[in-house]
């Protein structure tokens, strides 16, 4: 079955790019980390091609495929400001940019898919959710030794996105009562996703952050994300 097989090479590659971009911030440690973004868009592409011949294609799978696709501009784009310091900023902008395209894609395909007619209150409470955390994550920018700087606003605009996401589906799949697969995946995805920009907020944001630790904890947690998510895809229908 191709699907293991995509998550092995994901893997080992995977480690691969985690020992390259601890050694040195370089355009061959980007294309490794760019082919292991494509494995987990060949994982996305491969679920929709599952659902298709099942005779059971969901709406789910364009959006998410766009979305993994926006991740891998995202992933180029914000390793690139290592390479070209002196493009920070666009970089930066670019990639907080592309990969709030990509949530809101996801949150649209949970949309057509699976939302709840008659039930706004499990889209609402997550918005609003996703807003105060996303507010006290600015917050509490000084005592999390941060600072967000001129970015500051992209920060609270893209922590809204991206825990809506997180909480939308899981509050999709709390509905359902954790039946879907697809949706359970797409939330633990999320929150690994969360997790990673965590602790790449520190990196980015914060001094002392930058360990191999911290560089093999984002890397193995932003991966462990987007290969859940992708995976929905093989388990629909």
């Amino acid at each position: 079955m191709l699907y293991p097989r995509l998550l092995l090479c994901g893997a080992v590659l995977l480690f691969v790019y985690i020992r390259e971009k601890i050694k040195a911030y370089s355009v061959k440690a980007v294309l490794l980390k760019s082919v292991v973004s494509m494995l987990f868009i060949m994982v996305g592409v491969y679920g929709t091609w599952l659902s298709a011949s099942k005779g059971s294609a969901s709406p789910l799978c364009p959006f998410v495929v766009l979305g993994l696709l926006c991740d891998l501009l995202g992933d180029i784009w914000l390793d690139l400001k290592y390479v070209f310091p002196e493009k920070d900023v666009p970089f930066t902008y670019a990639g907080f940019c592309v990969f709030g395209v990509g949530h809101i894609l996801y949150i649209l395909g949970m949309l057509m898919t699976y939302y709840p007619l008659g039930k706004p209150i499990t889209v609402i409470v997550p918005v609003l959710l996703a807003l105060v955390l996303s507010i006290g994550n600015a917050v509490l920018e000084k005592p999390m030794k941060l600072n967000y700087g001129k970015f500051k606003l992209v920060v609270i605009a893209y922590g809204v996105i991206l825990f809506a996401m997180v909480l939308i589906s899981g509050s999709f799949a709390l509905y359902y009562g954790w039946e879907k697969t697809p949706l359970n995946l797409i939330f633990i995805g999320g929150v690994f996703f969360a997790i990673s920009d965590l602790i790449l907020s520190g990196t980015y944001f914060g001094k002392g952050r930058e360990r191999p630790i911290d560089l093999a904890l984002n890397y193995i947690t932003y991966y462990a994300g987007q290969f859940l998510i992708a995976s929905a895809l093989v388990f629909i229908g």
